[in-house]
């Protein structure tokens, strides 16, 4: 009984952070959904840059304390193993929900080139962008990413394995190409509004400090020598920017 709850609780989590990413793809937009970046009344300028900001800041830190090593180690003697990334997805969806709904409109056009063939190109690397973003997380494990490879194993009563170190496709080209979509899906857009680029820029510097300061250090940590490598072989968001200089054989801490 427990197992197949533990399944169940993992789909639904799945289905809860892909209806909240999706949600996220129109707010972004101004598209099919209730409230968008740049839609609801706006008050107070600096009161929405204010509030705006630490929306930001409450996602950020949710998003890189909890998906840190020691933090997962302390995390894990709360909840069951099985079940840490889905309730890390749905935490992390729910911080993105609360960004959403309690975002403020900031007036002020920064460019406007709807209706130009400008404007086409840069809708078009937009969605370019969001299927980088999906397409990526099929090219490490999209289940183990979003919590189902871990419920499915163990309402199987198989062993809980950690993935090997691969080079695939996107993978070949930038170190973090999901992050890269997201960039891109972030700042090509024909019309980008005072909010959408606080938004932008907030997220951007938040994906830098995660990926440069945090992140890498964790999958140095993990997998070692061939990360470093990596990182001397391509850059982390765009190809041929920002590569490492070759690194001496690493040596791990038991050593």
């Amino acid at each position: 009984m427990a197992r197949t709850i533990t399944l169940l609780y993992g789909i639904l989590v799945y289905f809860f952070f892909f209806a909240a990413f999706l949600y996220l793809i129109g707010f972004l937009g101004n598209l099919l959904v209730p409230k968008g970046i740049d839609t609801g009344d706006s008050g107070s300028a600096s009161f929405a840059y204010l509030g705006n900001f630490c929306l930001i800041l409450i996602f950020a830190l949710q998003h890189s304390i909890m998906a840190r090593p020691g933090f997962k180690r302390v995390w894990t003697r709360l909840i069951p193993k099985p079940v840490e990334r889905s309730t890390y997805v749905l935490l992390s969806s729910l911080a993105l929900i609360l960004l959403m709904a309690f975002w403020q409109p900031i007036p002020g056009i920064v460019w406007d080139v709807s209706g130009t063939k400008l404007g086409l190109a840069f809708l078009a690397t937009h969605w370019v962008g969001w299927a980088v973003v999906l397409t990526s997380t099929f090219m490490i494990d999209h289940f183990d990413l979003f919590g189902l490879r871990q419920v499915y194993l163990t309402f199987k009563s198989r062993e809980l394995t950690r993935g090997t170190f691969h080079k695939r496709l996107f993978y070949k080209l930038v170190r973090h190409p999901i992050m890269t979509g997201f960039l891109i899906a972030f700042w090509a857009t024909p019309v980008m509004t005072m909010g959408h680029l606080l938004f932008t820029v907030g997220m951007t510097v938040y994906i830098y400090i995660a990926v440069k300061k945090f992140e890498e250090k964790d999958l140095i940590a993990e997998i070692g020598q061939p990360y470093i490598d990596y990182q001397a072989e391509v850059g982390p968001f765009f190809p041929g920017i920002g590569k490492s200089k070759p690194q001496p054989a690493f040596a791990s801490p038991a050593e």
